[in-house]
């Protein structure tokens, strides 16, 4: 006959004893623990008040929670946190709020909420240490997916974003891609829950030294890297970023009929208008080039949509560039919004231009805002030319939040970027990450935001507050960049991560025979 054991429990939320799930007393204390995650969650969003010890500790309560609560509660209570989460994010960066942004902060939410249901009902099913994996595989499978097929990148989600202050951590992503910061996080949550749901004994105590064990590995390892073998700084070139004038700017912007600078407005441009009115704008970028070439910079970047044109006279802005590029003997990567007659109404684009007045590539975005902005994305193929000093590449902005897209063989990614107050510097900070993954330095020139260069180690060269005008900035970047295991392999360790999850989920839903 099939045993089995009476609910004596008069707690209502606590799991059942004959529920797919572990049978756990109940703990009279998990709102508390619900409440303490929630609010340390909020820390713990990509955000301007993340704390990084707060993403090592949210999950453990929210898994403590939901373990010990009824699935539609725990589960249910989980996902509205989830989701609150990802809504605080947009709110307090001063994400416009759109519908296709709603939308986007309640996939995130409900996508980052599923390691937490697999955790509640499946892991009981499996054997100590595949318990002990589902959560972290599933936690940076999501990630993944989210990172890789979501419309919005790693721009949320990423929980090695908020381990900027930890660099030792971080070095490991140039092995294993950026989704192993989540793995480590979350096996975290499950090696402490373990603890916490069992006696002290040596044989509960080998999981936690094991897992202390490869933290170690990771941490010592990234500090040794940063210690005994940093950048070489014996070869570098000047690079300067230019801003357009913000003063100039919004007197273009208003004469153009669109006040601020919100790209959904773009089809409200006369084009016939343009040339005269951005006259100013251009003039000044082209004086600061100048400028910046006679400080002895060798590569001038503009920031994104510094210059705004329209599409009949981009041939003769272009020659224009061109012809500054070849009188100063500079690299001119000039960053411009194209205006068109038609939908899309417009193009976002950076040019290279050589010292000897060649166009070396024109490249489009990539990856537009989804609900902000209505530009056609380019291609996704990252342009890189070889130089006297290394091999230079460009991205624009956003394009900078898709890992995958990153991979590209260069010395130094120039990133023009163009973002507002309350996101500009956080967002430059994400993109450290991409320079430390892929072994170059990195530069971001951003406006209205926060312009910094990185080492391809992740270490922050030189930074610079652009919300406010300032001459040009002028930084010494290393020429030799490093090449690193995840831009060789891609995101294998993230593919194995989402192929484990599903293996393991697998075996816990074949069915079990009834004891007899």
């Amino acid at each position: 006959m099939t045993t089995g054991t009476s609910n004596l429990r008069s707690d209502p939320d606590a799991p059942s004893s004959n529920s797919p799930s572990v049978r756990r007393p109940p703990d009279r204390w998990r709102y508390l623990w619900l409440g303490a995650g929630a609010i340390l969650s909020l820390f713990a969003v990509n955000g301007r008040w993340d704390i990084p010890l707060a993403a090592w500790l949210f999950s453990i309560l929210l898994l403590r929670f939901s373990r010990t609560s009824r699935v539609p509660v725990g589960i249910g209570l989980v996902w509205l946190v989830s989701v609150g989460a990802a809504m605080f994010f947009l709110w307090h960066v001063a994400v416009p709020l759109t519908g296709m942004t709603a939308l986007g902060g309640l996939a995130f939410g409900t996508v980052l909420a599923l390691p937490y249901l697999a955790d509640r009902l499946l892991a009981p099913r499996l054997g100590t240490v595949a318990s002990l994996l589902l959560f972290p595989l599933a936690l940076a499978a999501c990630e993944f997916v989210l990172g890789v097929f979501g419309p919005f990148g790693t721009a949320y989600g990423l929980l090695a974003d908020t381990q900027y202050a930890n660099p030792a951590l971080l070095q490991v992503i140039s092995l294993t891609g950026p989704y192993s910061v989540g793995l480590l996080i979350g096996a975290f949550a499950t090696v402490v829950n373990h603890v916490w749901e069992r006696p002290l004994s040596w044989r509960t105590a080998r999981v936690p030294v094991v897992y202390a064990a490869v933290l170690g590995i990771v941490i010592v390892g990234g500090s040794a890297r940063l210690a005994f073998f940093p950048v070489s700084t014996a070869q570098t070139v000047r690079i300067a970023g230019i801003n357009p004038s913000t003063a100039a700017l919004d007197v273009e912007m208003k004469a153009l009929g669109q006040p601020g600078f919100d790209p959904l407005n773009i089809p409200r441009f006369d084009p016939a208008t343009v040339p005269l009115e951005s006259k100013a704008v251009i003039d000044g970028l082209f004086n600061d080039t100048r400028r910046a070439a006679r400080a002895d910079a060798k590569i001038v970047v503009w920031s994104e949509n510094a210059a705004r044109i329209s599409v009949s006279d981009e041939p003769a802005f272009l020659a224009a560039a061109q012809a500054v590029a070849r009188d100063e003997q500079v690299y001119l990567d000039v960053a411009v919004n194209v205006y068109l007659p038609t939908a899309p109404y417009g193009r976002d684009e950076a040019h290279f231009i050589g010292p000897d007045g060649a166009l070396l590539w024109t490249y489009q975005k990539a990856h537009p805002i989804p609900g902000l902005e209505t530009y056609t994305p380019g291609d996704g193929k990252v342009p890189v030319v070889s130089t006297p000093y290394g091999r230079i590449a460009n991205v624009i902005c956003y394009d900078a939040d898709f890992p995958a897209m990153m991979h590209a063989e260069a010395d130094i990614m120039l990133v023009p970027g163009g973002d507002w107050p309350q996101f500009g510097r956080l967002h430059t900070q994400m993109s450290s990450l991409r320079a430390i993954e892929n072994g170059y330095a990195l530069v971001r020139q951003d406006f209205n935001g926060w312009s910094a260069a990185y080492t391809p180690h992740g270490q922050p060269i030189s930074t610079q507050d652009t919300t406010v005008d300032h001459d040009p900035w002028i930084v010494d970047v290393p020429t030799r960049g490093t090449t690193t295991p995840y831009r060789l392999t891609g995101d294998i360790v993230a593919w194995l991560c989402l192929a484990g999850t599903l293996v393991l989920t697998g075996i816990a839903l074949i069915p079990r025979r009834s004891a007899t």
